[in-house]
């Protein structure tokens, strides 16, 4: 029958449903339900899922402490870290034990009866929200805990074990931020009385006479080039140094700074004081020193105070004098931590405006 054939009221009924409702198939009642020893072992099966994932969550812990981590196995020619191949089995198994057994506790103890509804709009009214109450009841009875209660109580376990592993891994990212790792971790770097200044690209140490008046050179310590790894990279990040030279006529030099400086030539660090980003953006008219990534301005001309931006602290200054042999060198580490700020850092010493 065509749409044309159809009275007025068959063409409203046609607009809202154009399709007609073919219902519900008809139910075929479940193996695990027609047998109640199928339901039994469905059952054992689901809590020994979920009984497991305690004992590889524990496996975890152990393998983590216990397991060196230099140690390796040769699988199929190919070497592969012990202790992360034994971690990566034992997590993923506990976590794929939980998600199998839910998914089995779905499809073979729950409820198996089909219901339809029509939608409804996205506003409930309190009828409807109480019946999704009742509705929601209905499904706590329908899962069955109530005759199989060893079920929830065993994938309650389950999930609350395996967050065990995850919280012993939060705890040893690192050593703990007590003041005293900080003093001898973030808090420090490698410059120290007598280490010379070199250019960051090829090593060559710097004399005053190197830099003209306007002039920003980047640069690193000496004693850099004599780590390797992990420890290069994170000592270079920290110590990374930028040197001007300014004319002493045109800056402010304070009092408890006048021998920080060598005729003009000023080193700051070049991480910026408030989310870490290196520095190089120089206005040789105005002294000012730009961050790129937001815009936070230091003068180095005025002890690297900020003029704008969001950065709170001014930019550290590395005490610099020169050598028997004319070459620029520290006269210590930063009096003040480099990098950004952190709650727990004293900012006592931090140099302000005003400070003389």
């Amino acid at each position: 029958m065509s749409r044309h054939d159809t009275t007025p009221a068959d063409v409203e009924v046609y607009d809202q449903y154009p399709v007609d409702d073919p219902g519900i198939e008809p139910h075929v009642e479940r193996y695990t339900d027609a047998s109640e020893a199928a339901g039994n072992r469905s059952y054992r099966k689901i809590v020994t899922m979920f009984g497991l994932v305690p004992i590889l969550a524990i496996a975890f812990v152990v393998i983590y402490f216990a397991v060196p981590r230099h140690w390796s196995v040769s699988i199929f020619g190919n070497e592969f870290q012990g202790q992360t191949l034994l971690l990566g089995l034992t997590g993923g198994l506990a976590v794929m034990l939980i998600g199998i057994g839910a998914v089995t506790w779905a499809r073979e103890i729950m409820s198996d009866v089909e219901i339809s509804e029509e939608r409804h709009p996205a506003s409930s009214d309190a009828e409807t929200r109480d019946a999704a109450l009742t509705a929601v009841n209905a499904g706590i009875t329908e899962s069955r805990v109530g005759r199989r209660k060893l079920i929830l109580g065993s994938l309650g376990g389950a999930l609350g074990i395996v967050a065990v592993p995850a919280v012993v891994m939060l705890a040893d990212m690192g050593p703990w931020p007590t003041n005293a790792v900080r003093r001898e971790t973030i808090e420090k770097t490698i410059w120290a009385e007598g280490v010379r200044i070199v250019n960051d690209v090829n090593y060559l140490p710097l004399r005053p006479a190197d830099l003209e008046i306007g002039q920003l050179v980047n640069a690193e310590p000496a004693n850099l080039p004599d780590l390797h790894g992990a420890e290069f990279q994170v000592e270079k990040a920290k110590a990374a140094l930028v040197v001007v030279r300014m004319d002493p006529n045109t800056i402010k030099i304070p009092n408890s700074r006048r021998d920080w400086q060598v005729g003009g030539i000023l080193a700051y660090s070049k991480i910026c004081t408030h989310v870490g980003c290196p520095i190089s953006l120089w206005e040789q008219q105005t002294h000012h020193l730009l961050c790129p990534c937001h815009q936070s301005t230091f003068d180095l001309g005025d002890s690297g105070v900020v003029v704008f931006g969001p950065a709170a602290r001014s930019l550290p200054q590395l005490p610099i004098t020169t050598d028997a042999e004319g070459y620029l060198i520290a006269k210590s580490d930063f009096t003040v931590p480099v990098g950004p700020s952190y709650f727990e850092r004293d900012s006592r010493h931090d140099y302000k405006e005003g400070d003389r």
